[in-house]
């Protein structure tokens, strides 16, 4: 029943049927979209492969800093805390 999954007649309905979906104007758009997201994938896979390279490697490049999480504050302890932080002044 299925030895002969994909024929080329289902192909040519599948276009048939994408061309009518999407029109033929945004098509082009779409397959330049579609080209450009799959080129950042690759770089940004070869540049994960790259960073895993060689084991004896320091955990960050140089030059880069680690971020560490802060405590998110509500409205009122933001306020509180931006006043405290602040040096009164008086005339």
């Amino acid at each position: 029943m299925l030895r002969n999954g994909l024929e080329p007649w289902h192909l040519l309905i599948v276009a048939i049927v994408v061309i009518v979906l999407f029109g033929s104007k945004k098509l082009p758009d779409t397959a330049r979209a579609l080209g450009k997201s799959m080129r950042i994938l690759k770089s940004e896979a070869k540049a994960m492969k790259d960073e895993s390279g060689p084991a004896d490697a320091p955990a960050t490049p140089a030059g880069v800093h680690t971020v560490e999480p802060t405590a998110v504050r509500t409205g009122a302890e933001a306020t509180r805390a931006a006043a405290a932080q602040s040096p009164v002044t008086s005339d």
